[in-house]
This record gives C-alpha cells, structure tokens and sequence, in this order.
C-alpha cells in the first residue's frame, strides 16, 4: 500500500497495521500532523485586512507570538518559545512604507508597532504593506501581509487641533491602548468636546529632540495630537495669556489650572503645545508674477521611457578621433614639403647644420685646453730629496680668513729656486768687497 505525504509523518514504528490496508495512528504523530496542517493554513490565510480612517491614529501591533509558530523547530504543546524576532515593514513593490506611516521595535525580544496618521488621498486605495519577520537565532524568515484600507472619516479634518508635548512617556508606550485612552479621557474631561479624536502621535526624535541619558530611567518624550469638534476649553486657552508667555521664555513652567488632572500620570510641557483652529485659517496662497529670474512651471518630472532605443556612439567616436588625425596629417605633410623639397628649406637645413658641426669643433676644442691650476691645489716635493708634502689647503683647512696673495715668508716647506740663490749670492760677494 502506497501512503499519502501526509502519512509518511512521524516514526513509522508508530504505525500498527491490523490486516492489510489497516493503519493506527499514535497521538504523537497524530500531534505533529495536526501542527503541520496548521501551520500550512496558517501561510496560506496570512494577510490581513485592516480599515483605518483618513485623519485617526491608526495603530497595529506586530506581535511575536503569532510568527512563533511559523519558525521551525515547530514548538510543542505547552512548550515556550523566547526566540529574538525582528520586523522589516515596506510598501508591496518598495523598499521602504509610506510616508504617513512609521514603525518602532524596541528589542528583539518586544513586539512591534506600525502607527501614523492616514491621508485622504489614499482613501478607496488597499495599501499593501510586507511584513518579514527574522528568527535571530535560527535565521528563518516568515513573511505575512498586512492590507490597510483606508476609509473616508465623517468629518476630516476635525477644525480644532491640539499638540501637547508629553516628557514621561516614549512612543511605544503612548501607543499602549489603555495609556493613550487615558490621555484621551483627561483630555476629554479638560476640553468637554462632543468628538475628541487621535490625530497623530510623534516621537520627539524625530522633531530633533536629543536622546537622553541612560540615568533615572528618562524617557525621550512624544508628541500628541487630538482633534475635536468644539473651541478651545478656557483651561487651554490660559497658555497664550502674556503671563505664561513671558515664564515660557525665561524658561519657567506657566500656571496651568488643569495641570493637575495630567500630572498624575502625564508631564505635560505647557511652553511646547500647539492649538491651531481650522476655521480661522486665511490662504497664505499669493499668485506669483512671473518676471525676470523666475522660471516658468514645468510641472512634475516625467523621467524617461524604459523602452529608450540604445545608441550607437561609433560614429562619434571616428568624428572625434578620424577628423583631428587628418588635418595633423595634412600639416605635417605641407611642413615636410616646405623643408624637405623647396630650395629655402634645405638652405635652413644646411646652414643648421653648419652651425652644428661648428658648435660640435668649438666644443672639442675647449676640452684640450690645458689649464694651469693654482699652487695650492698641487702637491709639492722637495726638490732635492724629492719628499712629496701635502698640499698648502688641507681639506678642512677654513680659506675665509686666508690672503689672496700670500708673501714667500707665509709659504711653509717653501724651496728656493737657484735664480734666486746666485741673486743672493752675488748681493752677498759685493757687500764684503770680494
């Protein structure tokens, strides 16, 4: 009997065969199987369809527990599986998410957040976003899709904003469902709107903020915003009072009446919130008169065509190359002519060639010149013994200080030449009478 793939799981000594074409399973391949085929449904249902509003936080977390099981080793009924799993999120078709959206994971060992604020002109379109997920300890990767449909908000966007700035809380943490629905109930108990939504929800690093010091468990700090469809509370209005513009500047903390119901779980910096109202915002739009220096609207770029016909550069090689090869040829040729067949070129060329053959006589005339080197640079011997001295100059003699006529007196080891001595003894023989 020929067995199914899946029949072939397991030990085959868990199989027991009672007449033929009878076959037992044992309960734990009967456990593997059934994990198999769950996993394999699991793969196959992975995507999952979410439906944001345009202008609402939106907020989905990646958790680790559900990819666990789609790492083999399969874990085991009851069994714990702790394994470091990472997440790469992009855009089907893109190496990076959207714009509006963003993503944060802390450790391996947390799971991670997709959060941002949709825009309405990606209302009706399914974004796809790829969600990989990487086992750090057995390097396996499991890759689920997530669906984001984005619907159209009933009023978007809500006329009146809010910003605060919140210095005790990270962005992981805000996301928290039941932090940030704390947050929204005192603001909601400050504020009294009929509709109080999440806009948006910023790290402060990424507004330039600074990371903080590793000390007294500090938190980098985020930045909330919420939307309602009523004015300002009075309490929000007190920060634009002069009073507490002039403590902001000189870097005080202004006097906040509401503070009181976020200072229990929430620090809000008051100096750092923001209300901007929706209805009473004017057009900054002015048209622009187009004149000297300014360049006309060319629209969007459009980059070229993938279907580009390739070129052929051969011929502008031969242009480059062929055309200035010819016309050096053409001189070179009307240069030789003139000094190789014409009656004035070969009189330059023989008159040239005088000059060098005299040059070349000139040259071996002076090196035959016997030149007569100074005394001091010659050896001297005695004339009688025939002792060879030393030069006048030794080589470390100092000829700074040294005359440069010196008297017959000053030469050391100096003969005298017989002229000189039958000079003397004449002058000698006259003076004593002889």
């Amino acid at each position: 009997m020929q067995l199914s793939w899946w029949w072939e799981l397991g030990d085959p000594c868990a199989w027991t065969g009672q007449g033929r074409g009878t076959l037992k399973m044992s309960p734990a391949t009967t456990g593997t199987f059934l994990l198999t085929v769950y996993t394999i449904f699991s793969k196959v249902h992975s995507d999952r369809n979410v439906y944001p509003s345009a202008g609402v936080l939106f907020v989905h977390v990646l958790e680790r527990e559900y990819f666990k099981g789609e790492f083999p080793p399969y874990p085991k009924p009851g069994e714990i599986s702790n394994d470091p799993i990472t997440f790469n999120t992009n855009l089907m078709g893109y190496p990076d998410r959207p714009g509006w959206l963003r993503y944060i994971q802390r450790t391996p060992y947390s799971d991670g957040v997709l959060y941002g604020s949709p825009t309405a002109e990606n209302v009706g379109k399914p974004t796809i976003i790829e969600i990989t997920a990487y086992n750090r300890r057995t390097f396996e990767t499991a890759r689920h899709n997530l669906i984001i449909n984005i619907m159209s908000a009933e009023e978007f966007p809500l006329p009146y904003q809010a910003e605060f700035f919140i210095r005790n809380m990270n962005v992981e943490e805000m996301l928290a469902s039941e932090v940030l629905g704390d947050f929204l109930g005192a603001v909601k108990n400050v504020w009294q709107p009929e509709r109080l939504n999440a806009i948006n929800i910023t790290s402060a690093l990424d507004r330039g903020g600074r990371v903080p010091l590793p000390i007294n468990d500090m938190k980098e700090g985020v930045y909330v915003m919420v939307g309602a469809d009523v004015p300002f509370s009075s309490c929000l209005r007190e920060v634009e009072n002069p009073q507490n513009q002039l403590r902001c500047s000189q870097e005080m903390e202004p006097v906040i009446t509401c503070d009181k119901k976020f200072r229990t779980q929430f620090y809000i910096d008051w100096c750092k919130i923001s209300l901007v109202d929706k209805t009473k915002q004017v057009s900054t739009y002015q048209e622009v008169i187009r004149g000297e220096g300014i360049l006309p609207d060319g629209g969007e770029y459009k980059p070229p065509s993938d279907s580009l016909k390739s070129r052929d550069y051969y011929t502008d090689f031969l242009i480059t190359l062929a055309v200035p090869s010819a016309v050096a040829l053409v001189l070179f040729l009307i240069l030789a002519y003139i000094m190789c067949c014409r009656r004035e070129g070969v009189i330059q060329l023989v008159h040239h060639s005088a000059i060098q053959k005299s040059t070349k006589e000139l040259r071996d005339m002076s090196k035959n010149r016997e030149i007569a080197w100074p005394l001091s640079t010659l050896p001297v011997f005695h004339p009688v013994t025939g002792e060879i001295l030393p030069p006048l100059h030794t080589d470390n003699y100092d000829s700074t200080n040294m005359p440069l006529m010196q008297t017959q007196q000053n030469l050391p080891h100096q003969t005298q030449i017989p002229q000189q001595q039958t000079t003397e003894l004449s002058s000698l023989l006259l003076l004593s009478g002889i």
